[in-house]
């Protein structure tokens, strides 16, 4: 079996940065909209750090106005994941880029993907689930009627809460209140740490939002304490190599941590974030860590029995996902 058809759970994408170049052109020229600086001359995705990638995810983000563009998007992205073995997908999304903010057209977004989500099921098996997420760099204030909208919306579609965007910002005790509302909805907790920031930024987002699962955490790898203060939270890292290889986190994947946060004893997993903007997939990671470490289908296995584990859906689902994992 190749990697690229082994069976794998993803729990860090954002449905935004897994967007097809392609699309995001197709439907800047429907809409007559000019983004053409936010390509390189091959029609990729271009920028050279991690500022300038956040104003290109934007700038692409910024053609996708309509429930109906949410909709294309979404199968899109599916289908590409299910492409690369992936069996269940947990992705990021953005109330902020879906209705600004406002519920009701939330609701509309929404119904959209979800729609988009039933057909990529029905016709490739795979299965998607979203986590609504605030955007750090908007500050605290606009992260509170993003909570509101996932707390409105929870439910089989809609399991998680958490956090993107530019980790410097603030402080993450300043988002309590956007990450408590969704608490007491029911929903699951991650947010993105140690990325950026570093392992005061891990220590800040377990202390005062309480996650079970932290968004790249590679932060704490030089820090043996902060090491055990996961191991003894239970906590689960989304761990995304091509991203910080990509972005110059480290310089090569032999080079990234994920191996000695595996053998430390931490839960790791592997995802892909943004895919195209780093020019990666699913299949492309495990190629690159089986090279960089050495691991096997085992290894992989182990990693994807972990994130079935932390994934936020139901036990019903868990148990169909197991039986496709080929788990005891």
């Amino acid at each position: 079996m190749s990697f690229r058809e082994l069976p794998k759970i993803e729990l860090h994408l954002h449905l935004e940065g897994a967007a097809p170049p392609a699309l995001i052109r197709d439907i800047a020229k429907e809409k007559h909209t000019d983004i053409s600086g936010a390509f390189d001359e091959r029609g990729a995705y271009a920028f050279k750090d991690f500022p300038q990638f956040l104003k290109v995810y934007e700038a692409a983000t910024s053609v996708l106005t309509s429930p109906r563009d949410y909709g294309r998007l979404t199968r899109a992205v599916l289908e590409n994941c299910a492409d690369q073995g992936a069996i269940y997908v947990e992705s990021f999304l953005s109330p902020d880029f879906c209705g600004g903010g406002d519920v009701h057209a939330w609701r509309d977004y929404l119904a959209e993907i979800e729609e988009a989500s039933r057909e990529a099921e029905r016709d490739t098996g795979i299965i998607h689930k979203g986590i609504v997420t605030c955007i750090r760099h908007f500050g605290p204030e606009a992260a509170k009627p993003i909570a509101l909208c996932a707390a409105e919306t929870a439910g089989d579609f809609i399991r998680g809460f958490g956090m993107g965007g530019d980790e410097t910002v603030g402080h993450a005790g300043d988002y309590a209140w956007a990450f408590d509302c969704a608490r007491e909805a029911g929903l699951e907790i991650t947010s993105h740490a140690g990325e950026w920031g570093g392992p005061e930024s891990i220590r800040e987002t377990l202390r005062d939002l309480r996650p079970t699962r932290i968004g790249h955490g590679v932060g704490c790898f030089r820090d043996h304490a902060l090491i055990d203060t996961l191991l003894e939270n239970d906590i689960t890292l989304e761990i995304c190599p091509g991203s910080n290889v990509a972005l110059g986190l480290f310089p090569s994947f032999t080079a990234h941590p994920i191996a000695r946060l595996r053998d430390a004893g931490l839960k790791i997993t592997v995802s892909t974030d943004d895919p195209p903007f780093f020019h990666t997939s699913l299949t492309r990671e495990y190629e690159e860590l089986s090279r960089a470490f050495g691991w096997t289908e085992t290894d992989f296995s182990e990693i994807n029995e972990t994130a079935l584990a932390a994934a936020f859906c139901d036990d019903e689902t868990k148990t169909k996902l197991r039986k496709k994992l080929e788990l005891p």
